[in-house]
């Protein structure tokens, strides 16, 4: 069973030299994340709508803004329920400003690994290593779970390595956050095979890469349970937060595309009952966008109930590890699966999305593929070129976390640590970025 003096751990992968002011080590955590390169990178990174120029639809950073403000709330209302500080045993004057913030931090995270045009583009990664592994051209030596790094990529484990290790100064800790905000953060800490019928180990949510700070990480939070790395308790919450906001704000964003009118969303959901009382209020609003407004609060007021409801309900199968559903999936209203239903039928379809996803898909392969087969070429002055256009902090990193002696670069990585560099370059790059450095790099335009 874990503890929650030591899920609130506040220690760090290197010991923190900070000077003490009013903030404690989860809120100058807040601080450390929010002025992150990696974070401002998210405002031109796609959140469903790839490459688009409209400013009323969401990108990676304001999605993640709403959900760090869900998260907050989620946070605020179980440190305040009464059940959960008596199973909890914490103190409600303390945890206020704790578990709130953690949760803001690991939600303002959560997308931070995410690569350009959305979760097409991890399908991009993944499909282009899987081909390019099958055909094995130029003989890399990498195990089996190096190459599942590759083949199975995945936003989340790219940005648990982008929050202990790219973000890199003078050593290879990253931003070098407290282990209690990236326990939370940490929706699937698994560096081996994936099940999809356990929720930690869903995905590969950790690479080889950053397998021993997992494993410090889960050592010092009381993480690990018969032989095996669980998830945080408050990850359900940050991953709750995360579905509400995508569901919720993908319906408004298609409503802002003109894709459909408030009356169209009325009748998708008539006779679903826990939504009856929202549509009621709905009736008294004048115009169509503050009908939309008001349809958004109350959904996501019932779906943050839900989440805080299952959490309390489900309380010992999660503090043991063996609670395995999100949290608003198990709804008896039936309003999260509506939503994904609507989602799909109406949003994920439309030829705008398909067609700038398939574009972003070509980008992607494309620019793997010439990088690839730069820093590889038997002609090193390609692989010299190459090597200049990577971010020099990104080259840094892979020889900081390899401990690389004086006099050793870049030539003496392994050809993993080689791939993780090309990846961690191009999967940090903006969407608009990433467009005009392939078409740089294909010869279709010079500036």
């Amino acid at each position: 069973m874990m503890k929650w003096s030591n899920l609130l751990n506040a220690s760090r992968l290197r010991k923190s030299e900070r000077t003490p002011d009013l903030r404690n080590d989860f809120e100058s955590d807040f601080g450390r994340i929010i002025f992150s390169p990696a974070i401002r990178r998210m405002h031109d990174k796609t959140q469903v709508m790839p490459l688009t120029m409209d400013d009323h639809v969401h990108s990676r950073l304001t999605h993640s803004m709403e959900v760090m403000a869900i998260g907050h709330s989620l946070g605020l209302k179980l440190s305040e329920n009464e059940e959960f500080l008596k199973k909890s045993l914490l103190n409600p004057n303390e945890i206020l400003r704790q578990i709130p913030v953690l949760l803001k931090n690991a939600c303002l995270v959560h997308d931070i690994g995410n690569p350009p045009f959305g979760h097409f583009g991890e399908e991009s990664i993944q499909t282009f290593f899987n081909d390019f592994f099958d055909r094995d051209i130029y003989k890399l030596q990498l195990t089996d779970l190096e190459k599942e790094d590759f083949t199975n990529f995945d936003g989340n484990a790219q940005g648990f390595r982008i929050l202990t290790k790219l973000q890199v100064l003078d050593d290879p800790y990253g931003l070098n956050l407290t282990n209690g905000s990236l326990a939370t953060s940490l929706k699937y800490p698994n560096t081996g095979k994936i099940n999809k019928d356990k929720l930690n180990l869903k995905k590969r949510g950790v690479f080889q890469s950053e397998k021993d700070f997992l494993t410090q990480i889960a050592e010092s939070c009381g993480l690990i349970i018969r032989g095996e790395i669980v998830r945080h308790p408050l990850s359900f919450l940050m991953e709750a937060a995360d579905s509400i906001c995508y569901r919720v704000m993908d319906l408004e964003d298609g409503f802002n595309k003109g894709w459909y009118n408030f009356e169209f969303i009325e009748k998708y959901f008539e006779g679903l009952a826990v939504l009856q009382p929202a549509f009621e209020r709905t009736k008294k609003k004048k115009s169509e966008t503050s009908k939309i407004v008001s349809f958004r609060i109350d959904v996501i007021a019932i779906l943050v109930d839900l989440a805080i409801h299952n959490f309390l309900k489900n309380y010992d199968e999660i503090i043991t590890g063996e609670y395995h559903k999100e949290l608003i999936h198990d709804d008896p209203n039936g309003l999260e699966l509506k939503l994904c239903s609507f989602c799909i039928e109406n949003i994920f379809v439309k030829n705008e999305i398909q067609s700038l996803e398939l574009t972003g898909d070509t980008v992607l392969k494309g620019l793997l593929q010439k990088y690839i087969d730069y820093v590889f070429h038997k002609n090193s002055k390609y692989k010299k070129k190459a090597i200049g256009l990577i971010s020099k902090s990104i080259i840094k990193a892979a020889e900081l976390e390899n401990n690389l002696p004086v006099g050793k670069s870049f030539d003496d990585l392994s050809d993993y640590y080689k791939l993780r560099v090309i990846v961690d370059f191009i999967s940090g790059m903006t969407d608009q970025y990433a467009l005009s450095h392939h078409q740089k790099l294909s010869g279709q335009k010079i500036n």
